[in-house]
């Protein structure tokens, strides 16, 4: 396990107590695990958003908006965006849709996306990177461009090399050795 600075410390101490199961699991791919981390249990909570946005917002810049696949998304785009807001930083946040629509802003975007933006594709748990990467193509063909995906945990160890592939830098706050687990992998 890597050495972590005091507001990742935290961030661990708050997902281990609140978000981190064992035992034995299925996880949405279909494989066995025997963890499993429901991120929704640190990014919707006062603490742990405060938490995800001060590291975040201590190491981005150049952003226009964040946002990715809703649900997983949601949260930590919201929440960052707001305590950006209230640092003076302005990060608009949006949604992706599974499915389009055809009313409100266009197709599967949702929110204060706008053409020409540099966005960063935000997840609370990346295990595949799947999610993250289907985003991103949301993302361009609305007309922005994805430059970073941040996760607040990269449960897996494959996103990074999928979204290099894809011409996107990948951002973990923590990894699943950081946790004290093994990358569960592709």
């Amino acid at each position: 396990m890597r050495e972590l600075d005091p507001l990742r410390t935290k961030l661990r101490e708050h997902l281990l107590t609140h978000a981190v199961r064992t035992g034995d699991f299925v996880l949405k791919s279909g494989r066995k695990s025997n963890w499993f981390i429901d991120g929704k249990q640190t990014v919707c909570t006062p603490e742990g958003i405060q938490l995800v946005a001060d590291i975040v917002l201590n190491e981005i810049n150049g952003i226009d908006a964040m946002g990715g696949l809703t649900m997983g998304a949601d949260p930590v785009a919201y929440g960052v965006s707001a305590i950006a807001a209230d640092r003076g930083q302005k990060i608009r946040s949006f949604s992706v849709r599974k499915e389009s629509k055809d009313h409100g802003v266009e197709g599967r975007i949702a929110g204060a996306l706008r053409k020409g933006d540099r966005v960063a594709i935000t997840e609370d748990v990346v295990t595949r990177g799947v999610s993250p990467l289907e985003a991103a193509e949301a993302v361009r063909a609305f007309g922005a461009e994805p430059v970073m995906i941040i996760s607040v945990v990269d449960r897996g160890g494959t996103c990074e090399d999928l979204a290099k592939q894809a011409g996107i830098s990948f951002y973990a706050l923590l990894t699943a050795p950081d946790l004290g687990f093994e990358y569960e992998g592709p």
